[in-house]
């Protein structure tokens, strides 16, 4: 696995041994299995961007310290220049950019993501605690939550309850970008 999933495990490690909790318990606590949750602290496989929104909150820090190892600094205000966020490549499905890695105390994590068209479009689900706003900025996807199928092309906007397994997948071939807010 590359030298940045395992950065990533050994904060996340670093965080689980800090708070003297086992890999049992925040296993159980996030309602993962043990051996997946070792995978990701060791840095053996990617991590959902989601499960690291929802290890960020439970260990009580932004979610900026698990990505970069740094501190976030900014209480004011934080500018995030054009393709300047944090890289984020935790799924194969999906690439995040992180718009608001330096801002403290956060009440939201916002992403621009960018999903390739594939030819076998079978998405993975996901589920995150809170609720989820996508905007389309580019191209189409087409949402799959809670057993609906939902397509949403450029300019329009879906805000849901992101416990429920869902996935987006791009359509027509072509790429599609999107504005992903997670409350």
């Amino acid at each position: 696995m590359n030298e940045y999933n395992k950065n990533i495990g050994r904060r996340i490690r670093e965080l689980r041994e800090l708070s003297d909790i086992s890999t049992k318990e925040i296993a159980d606590l996030l309602d993962i299995e043990e051996e997946l949750y070792n995978k990701y602290e060791n840095g053996e496989t990617d991590i959902p961007a989601s499960f690291l929104y929802e290890l960020a909150n439970k260990f009580e820090v932004d979610l900026g310290l698990i990505l970069t190892g740094e501190e976030t600094r900014m209480s004011i205000f934080d500018v995030t220049r054009a393709n300047k966020g944090v890289s984020i490549k935790r799924r194969k499905e999906y690439h995040y950019e992180n718009l608001c890695e330096r801002f403290m105390h956060k009440k939201a994590e916002m992403f621009i993501v960018t999903v390739d068209p594939k030819e076998d479009a079978v998405p993975s689900l996901n589920t995150h605690p809170g609720q989820e706003f996508n905007y389309v900025l580019e191209g189409s996807l087409k949402i799959y939550i809670h057993n609906n199928e939902i397509v949403l092309n450029e300019g329009d906007s879906i805000i849901f309850d992101s416990n429920h397994r869902h996935a987006m997948i791009a359509l027509n071939d072509k790429k599609a970008k999107f504005l992903a807010v997670i409350m």
